[in-house]
């Protein structure tokens, strides 16, 4: 018997549903494989990188409100979405093209 991504605190439909995609299709899954691999799946499939995001799923996993993280603990977590982010998302960009992203001025071109 598998349980929905849904029933994780702080995870919806939504985040489910792009979960489904990448072919995660239960609470255990993801628990089993956490959160960073969870989160570089969705990139390396076009998902468009989201600090919010990545740290509501960290959160979840943990089973905290999303907004229970703050100073070392969060910037932690930048560090760690900033490395996700460019080992699965910006590969392929060019350096302006990159920055260009971080910013939010080009969207991303799915491969």
């Amino acid at each position: 018997m598998s349980t929905p991504v849904s029933s994780i605190r702080n995870l919806g439909p939504a985040y489910e549903e792009s979960l489904a995609k990448i072919g995660i299709n239960s609470a255990e899954e993801l628990r089993a494989i956490g959160a960073d691999e969870a989160y570089g799946r969705l990139l390396a499939a076009g998902s468009r990188p989201h600090f919010i995001g990545y740290y509501v799923l960290v959160m979840a996993l943990q089973g905290r409100p999303w907004n229970d993280c703050k100073g070392k603990e969060k910037d932690a977590l930048r560090v760690k979405f900033d490395a996700l982010k460019a080992a699965k998302a910006d590969k392929g960009l060019s350096d302006l093209e990159r920055i260009l992203n971080q910013i939010g001025v080009i969207e991303r071109t799915r491969a």
